[in-house]
C-alpha cells in the first residue's frame, strides 16, 4: 500500500512540475488586448483557453463560457 502512495505521489508531483514548466514557457499576454466577447473591456491574464493552437484571454468567466459555446462567433470579430 505504501508503494502505491509513493508511486501516485511520484506522479501527482511530476504532473506539477511538468505542468508549472509549461506556463513558464506561455508568452504574457498583451496587456493591452481586449476580450474577445465583450470587445472593449481589457483582460485579465489569468483566464484564458487554448483554441486551434491559440492561446485566447478574457475578461470574466461567463465570457470563457460564452466563448466555448460559439467560439466562431467570436474568433470572427
Amino acid at each position: 500500500m505504501k508503494k502505491m502512495i509513493m508511486v501516485v505521489l511520484g506522479v501527482v508531483v511530476s504532473l506539477s512540475l511538468v505542468w508549472a514548466g509549461l506556463a513558464a514557457n506561455s508568452p504574457a499576454p498583451d496587456q493591452t488586448a481586449v476580450c474577445p466577447v465583450m470587445g472593449g473591456k481589457k483582460i485579465n491574464p489569468n483566464l484564458f483557453t487554448d483554441y486551434n493552437g491559440k492561446r485566447i484571454y478574457f475578461c470574466c468567466p461567463p465570457c470563457l463560457e460564452a466563448f466555448k459555446k460559439n467560439p466562431e462567433q467570436y474568433l470572427t470579430k
